[in-house]
């Protein structure tokens, strides 16, 4: 994966190191810029409450209270966490023009953000991230309930 310019990931690993932590396809997703097939990734039609953390670092992403159905195969979020937690960067990959969406401590590949595609969302943007770029995690029971 190409670094990203001028900026310095907070979370800095050796590849022999990523590959140790990380499963094959994880590896392949969040440090070769893969892709999960679509409508495979574990999160796709996911409505559980919770943070959505990179499984590379643990950095909190996003929050199931902007995730929507998208209907594109992948989770899809309006936004992401505040603050700077993500990177943008353009994608000149597979023939397009498209916005690909890192993790800003690690550097690790997510997904892409598209824009103006009509969706009823605060936003109009549509952050189509890769399940397995996440982990998943859930808010716990309120005991008053």
């Amino acid at each position: 994966m190409e670094p990203v310019v001028g900026a310095t990931p907070k979370v800095v690993r050796s590849e022999l190191e990523w590959r140790e932590i990380l499963s094959p396809k994880e590896y392949a997703v969040l440090r070769e810029a893969g892709t999960e097939p679509a409508w495979t990734g574990e999160y796709t039609d996911t409505k559980a409450e919770g943070v959505y953390a990179c499984r590379g670092c643990g950095t909190e992403l996003f929050r199931s209270e902007t995730k929507f159905d998208s209907h594109c195969g992948w989770p899809s979020f309006y936004s992401p966490q505040a603050g700077d937690a993500v990177i943008l960067r353009e994608d000149r990959a597979h023939g397009m023009v498209r916005t690909e969406v890192l993790c800003a401590h690690c550097h690790s590949h997510l997904g892409h953000v598209f824009e103006g595609e009509g969706y009823a969302t605060p936003t109009d943007q549509r952050y189509c991230i890769n399940s397995v770029s996440l982990r998943l995690v859930e808010h716990p029971a309120d005991p008053a309930d």
